[in-house]
């Protein structure tokens, strides 16, 4: 299918009502340009013509892995180390220190709701290695980051902890590097042993079930809920509020808010930044 391929508007709202189905994300009016560029390379390869054709081809064969495909490609891995800054600081100068002091029985453990290569997971664990440095009784009992998303292609780098130099160099500090990271023969940088040790990775879709996930301290849920409609964002937060244990703290992006659920979570200032905290 040729980038520039004009798609019928039938076309273009049958694609956007499957793919919202299928994962959430909720495709705007005007972006039959995203689809058929980010679709060019499967319709090549699967010698199809038009949306139409992937679309029965994905009915026809359901199990031939075009829909995962198809998803992957469509899928949002726009990510970063750190990103945004005040969050990670948050976590390590407010919610680190005041989980640390509850002593709790159980191991901490920390959700990346949309974890894409990730650079998120990892920043956390980054944050948590340098915290027990400064306070080395802390979390006895371990620390576990549980990473998700929907992107397999996205989790394989995730998993492998190794990334190209582009990558490092967005919002990666040289101290941070340095600390963190040893430098490979193929000029790539690969997570230290002990920073990877405590993230794993694990494809999952933020429409299904969270119940084999168990319960959290704190959720990292980030820039995934502005691809969803306002009902479905509503049913994410309900669901991961279900996961946070009593007093656990949600982080969501700095352009998402949460509102009209004062029965789930108190809004924390942090200045700069805000955090949820579950009732």
């Amino acid at each position: 299918m040729s980038t520039t391929r004009v798609l019928a508007p039938q076309e273009f709202e049958a694609f956007r009502k499957f793919l919202q189905e299928a994962c959430g994300i909720l495709l705007g009016d005007n972006k039959q340009y995203l689809v058929t560029s980010r679709l060019g390379k499967i319709m090549a390869q699967q010698n199809l013509a038009s949306l139409t054709d992937l679309m029965r081809e994905m009915q026809r064969n359901p199990r031939s892995g075009l829909k995962e495909a198809v998803v992957d490609a469509m899928t949002t891995n726009e990510t970063l180390w750190f990103r945004d800054v005040h969050p990670f600081n948050i976590l390590q100068t407010r919610v680190l220190p005041e989980l640390a002091a509850q002593n709790s029985r159980e191991p901490l453990r920390i959700w990346s709701a949309a974890a894409s290569t990730g650079q998120e997971a990892y920043s956390i664990s980054m944050v948590l290695e340098e915290f027990k440095k400064t306070s080395p009784t802390a979390f006895r009992l371990g620390e576990k980051i549980i990473g998700t998303d929907i992107s397999t292609s996205a989790l394989a780098t995730a998993k492998s902890g190794m990334y190209e130099m582009l990558a490092i160099g967005r919002g990666l500090s040289k101290e941070r590097l340095t600390q963190h990271f040893t430098q490979t023969g193929e000029g790539k940088w690969k997570v230290n042993p002990g920073i990877q040790k405590r993230a794993e990775f694990r494809q999952m879709n933020l429409l299904h079930s969270y119940n084999m996930l168990g319960k959290f301290d704190v959720v990292f849920c980030r820039n995934v809920l502005i691809y969803f409609s306002a009902e479905l964002k509503k049913d994410i937060l309900r669901r991961i509020h279900a996961t946070l244990k009593p007093g656990g703290y949600l982080f969501l992006g700095a352009s998402e808010a949460l509102s009209n659920m004062p029965d789930l979570y108190e809004m924390v200032q942090c200045r700069p930044g805000i955090i949820y905290r579950a009732k």
